[in-house]
């Protein structure tokens, strides 16, 4: 494949869904085909699997269905999204990926990190992403956000008490000290002007790193 995979990720509230959508106008502006997608999701099948897991009704969900199922949905979404647009060469933003399930289900969860990542690793045929922005943010801000935020969608992690989410903080913070050359940190507690600046050096000085090694 010749296309470029570059996944978002962070905590509730981070922003990085806004930076992404910023990034595509940004790219797409400088000639570059891009598809923007998210997790879970990003697929007719795969946004029916996102309903089930996301429901705020949904809280009896065992912690392995739930891994089991943003697994399924992943599948789903590299067939029919992601792996289409990477063998045309194009570049893909993907709004969350496997690093979202090693923190979540794995860390917070307690299901274990190696066990969410084989998984995982069978879904996607051991597909990683070739860049990860990490939006790191203080939970209380973030979720602070989300309330203050009428427009955006209402999900069953939003109802998670605030030790959940900061085991989620910790856990890519952990993330990121074992993979600092894939996953980089972006400061999301910046003005949003701010923190897509930071996005858009940091994707930018890795394009004109691949395209040398092309």
């Amino acid at each position: 494949m010749n296309g470029l995979f570059i996944t978002f990720e962070g905590g509730e509230g981070a922003g990085k869904t806004t930076v992404l959508r910023a990034i595509k106008d940004k790219l797409e502006k400088e000639g570059c085909t891009v598809t923007s997608t998210r997790e879970p999701g990003g697929s007719v099948i795969a946004e029916k699997i996102r309903q089930i897991i996301l429901d705020v009704a949904h809280t009896e969900m065992d912690e392995r269905t739930e891994a089991l199922l943003y697994a399924a949905a992943r599948r789903q979404h590299l067939v029919e999204t992601v792996l289409p647009e990477l063998e045309k060469g194009n570049l893909v933003l993907c709004d969350r990926f496997i690093d979202s399930s090693l923190v979540y289900q794995g860390v917070a969860r307690g299901i274990g990190v190696e066990e969410v990542l084989n998984m995982n690793l069978f879904a996607t045929a051991g597909l990683m992403p070739s860049l990860t922005l990490y939006f790191d943010l203080d939970p209380k801000v973030g979720l602070s956000r989300i309330s203050d935020n009428d427009g955006r969608e209402n999900n069953r992690l939003d109802q998670e008490k605030l030790d959940f989410h900061y085991r989620v903080r910790e856990a890519y913070q952990s993330l990121v000290k074992k993979d600092p050359e894939r996953i980089q940190t972006i400061n999301a507690e910046e003005s949003l002007d701010q923190v897509i600046e930071e996005a858009w050096v940091k994707i930018r000085s890795f394009l004109n790193m691949d395209a040398e090694k092309r």
